[in-house]
Formats: C-alpha cells, sequence, structure tokens
C-alpha cells in the first residue's frame, strides 16, 4: 500500500468515527479516538510530504524529532495555507492526552469533551469537530495533490 493510499484510509476511519460511530455512541472516548486517529493520518501525511522533499532535494535530510518535523513543515511549506492550518491543530491534538479532561453530556445530543489547557478550557463539541474536520478535509485536498 502505498502512502497516500493509508493516509485516505485513516482519513476514511476518522470520516466514519465522527459521522457514525459519535452520532450512536455519543461518548468522550468516541472524540478521543478521533482525536488520537486525526494526528495519526497528519503524521502519515507529514512523512509524506517530507518523504517527497527528501526525493526532490529539497530539504537536506529527514527531521531528527517531532519539533523539528513541526518546524519543516512550517518553513518548507509555508505556501501551503491547508497545511499551515492544519500545524496548529496537530499540536493541540498530540497534547490532548496529557492534559486533564472532563467529559459533559455524554450518550446526549450535545456530548462533549472539556479539555483544560494552561490557559483555557477548550471545548470539543460536535461543532468543533466539524470545524477540525473542515481543515483536515482541506489539509488532505492539498496532500492529494502531491501524490
Amino acid at each position: 500500500m502505498t502512502m497516500i493510499e493509508e493516509i485516505i484510509k485513516e482519513k476514511t476511519s476518522a470520516d466514519h468515527l465522527l459521522y457514525v460511530s459519535l452520532k450512536y455512541t455519543k461518548t468522550g472516548d468516541v472524540i478521543l479516538n478521533l482525536l488520537s486517529r486525526w494526528k495519526s493520518l497528519m503524521e502519515l501525511s507529514f512523512d509524506f510530504l517530507i518523504a517527497d522533499k527528501i526525493e526532490k532535494g529539497k530539504i537536506p535530510r529527514e527531521p531528527a524529532s517531532p519539533k523539528e518535523r513541526i518546524e519543516f513543515m512550517k518553513k518548507y511549506f509555508k505556501k501551503q495555507i491547508a497545511i499551515q492550518d492544519a500545524i496548529p491543530l496537530y499540536v493541540f491534538f498530540k497534547r490532548v492526552p496529557g492534559l486533564p479532561k472532563s467529559r459533559v453530556g455524554e450518550f446526549r445530543k450535545n456530548v462533549a469533551l472539556n479539555v483544560k489547557m494552561p490557559n483555557e478550557i477548550v471545548i470539543i463539541n460536535m461543532e468543533k469537530l466539524a470545524e477540525y474536520s473542515e481543515v483536515l478535509d482541506r489539509f488532505v485536498n492539498v496532500i492529494k495533490t502531491f501524490a
């Protein structure tokens, strides 16, 4: 399986979590699984883009650390707005598992996950997930153009 096929497969799985699983189960765990799936989708995409740039000789080497990988993405894909929009989301998704969280309205229409950031509480509800999904749709569409 090519990397782009893997990326599309991850996207399909994430969409299923968002549009089917979450619709029927309405739990904080499904939201956490969805964020985790999106994070791995983005990691695969970053690996694909960096490998592509290395192959074309535009990036000197593979980034050594996750933080360096993010810097590479910011630097070498400056003109791709969809990629730039996705980077802060990726950083957020990466941090969520280690942050304090509380579940609100589980098994109800207005299920949400409150994530306590150092300076604020991020409420991840259906509307917020739809916003994230839009950013990621644009991101994946840009990734496909590199294939």
